[in-house]
């Protein structure tokens, strides 16, 4: 567009009917005002082509910024506080500074705004996908965007680092077979996220391959041990057959709630019941007996994507990128051996005092 019909902000603020004023502090991220308010500005905007003076603003004058912002919907939880050690530990390796970042529900206070106020320099984005209005403004303040184990299909060039899901779940149905179980429970996570569906597909299509007609009972549980617990009491009551059951979850914290559905029915793990996880978060190894889980490398998970960002920050073109880091299944007690399963198992001894808690309430 040449300089004579350059789009002016006093234009881009008539057609979305604000102020120039507040039309300057929509575009520049800053400032209070609704969120309809503001999405109306940036269509207007974007429709009319606008740019301006500071347009990248996000980056300081002097050259990129050494911040990088972690966004994630929660922190402190396993896999969280997992991301977060690798991403840091690579972060400062790179000389970055990691800042934590809340995707809060306030349309108002949204992430991109903050993030593009403070000068950062890319975000990484964990188990959380952008709109349309989010990336365009990363887009138009030039800050890189890595998704970090996105919840649904990719349909926008942008990098992303995940494991082999897919591969995960039929190593669990591989090895549940291996331990010589006939019938099956498998629990789905609610919602049916990107990775929760590869992961149970894996499972289905090694189950038919290795054990076709074999009885199975699947149920979904909002990707919490509590909502677990009581789907996987009634998929037990509803499983026929006889023999040792083979349960998959499709996360550890819901396996740790079967654990208490398999307890409640007056059955042991893994006399009754042999148990498979997915993630290999630290409370798998301190269930009673330890959990057998598929480990997906969450530390590194965190670190590749630090490593990714800073390639696109420094102007490597990795829009297509995808980083698949591999899973690995960790046997435990909870698919012991037939020698060991071929008589119930002895009460749990009492845990001594000194021993962390298991970070899940179910």
């Amino acid at each position: 567009m040449s300089p004579t019909s350059r789009v002016t902000l006093a234009r881009v603020a008539a057609e979305a009917g604000v102020s120039v004023s507040t039309a300057s502090r929509a575009l520049r991220g800053r400032g209070e005002m609704s969120a309809d308010t503001r999405t109306r500005i940036m269509r207007a905007a974007g429709e009319l082509g606008y740019t301006f003076a500071g347009e990248t603003r996000g980056r300081p004058r002097g050259g990129t910024s050494r911040v990088i912002d972690l966004v994630f919907g929660h922190f402190h939880d396993p896999y969280t506080d997992e991301v977060v050690a690798g991403a840091r530990t690579t972060a400062a390796d790179l000389r970055y500074d990691l800042v934590l970042t809340t995707d809060r529900a306030d349309p108002d206070d949204d992430w991109p705004h903050r993030i593009r106020a403070r000068g950062s320099a890319g975000v990484i984005l964990g188990l959380l996908m952008p709109t349309a209005a989010q990336l365009a403004l990363m887009q138009r303040a030039a800050i890189p965007v890595v998704l970090l184990d996105p919840p649904s299909d990719v349909r926008v060039k942008l990098p992303s680092i995940r494991t082999t899901d897919r591969a995960g779940g039929v190593a669990a149905a591989e090895h549940l077979v291996d331990r010589g179980v006939r019938r099956f429970i498998l629990i789905g996570g609610a919602p049916a996220y990107r990775y929760g569906r590869a992961r149970i597909d894996g499972f289905l299509d090694a189950l038919n391959r290795l054990a076709p007609g074999a009885p199975l009972v699947r149920t979904d549980a909002e990707w919490s041990g509590a909502h677990a617990r009581s789907r996987c009491a009634r998929a037990l009551a509803e499983l026929p057959g006889e023999g040792p059951i083979g349960l998959f979850a499709c996360n550890d914290e819901m396996a740790a709630g079967a654990y208490r559905a398999i307890a409640d029915a007056g059955l042991t793990i893994p006399h009754d019941a042999r148990v498979v996880g997915f993630d290999d978060v630290r409370g798998a190894r301190w269930l009673h007996p330890p959990l057998t889980t598929i480990r997906q490398p969450i530390r590194e998970m965190g670190a590749a994507a630090v490593h990714t960002l800073v390639r696109a920050i420094e102007g490597e073109a990795v829009a297509d990128a995808v980083v698949e880091l591999p899973t690995e299944l960790v046997p435990r007690g909870s698919t012991a051996a037939s020698s060991s399963a071929s008589r119930p198992s002895a009460p749990a001894p009492q845990r001594p005092p000194t021993r962390e808690p298991v970070p899940w309430e179910v």
